[in-house]
């Protein structure tokens, strides 16, 4: 089941981080200004071209805004895991790696 109160709160931060008013994404995504407020809200469902169009406009990836409500959604997880790597030391690396490996054990033996 989709999560509309998620997505249109990723739509509504990836549109704060390009420094958009709602009338400019629905502007620049042919949608309509009241139709944009109701998708950040999570007060309307949207339409899979309309989940696109803002996609495409907000220059993100469907899984980036549905993320959560896909079984599997590696390629989000993925890219964010990289993103906290990113900036590693190899030490510090190590010491993650190590963490992640107990912590998926704990998980799996639960």
């Amino acid at each position: 089941m989709l999560d509309y109160i998620a997505i249109g709160e990723r739509i509504k931060a990836l549109r704060k981080q390009k420094g958009w008013t709602q009338a400019q994404l629905a502007e620049k995504s042919g949608v309509e200004p009241s139709h944009i407020s109701h998708i950040e809200r999570g007060a309307t469902k949207l339409s899979l071209p309309t989940l696109i169009n803002l996609a495409n406009t907000l220059n993100a990836t469907l899984d980036e805004l549905v993320y959560g409500s896909l079984v599997k959604s590696s390629h989000i997880s993925n890219r964010i895991i990289d993103e906290l790597l990113s900036d590693c030391t190899s030490e510090e690396l190590k010491a993650l790696s190590e963490v992640i490996k107990t912590t998926k054990g704990i998980l799996r033996n639960k």
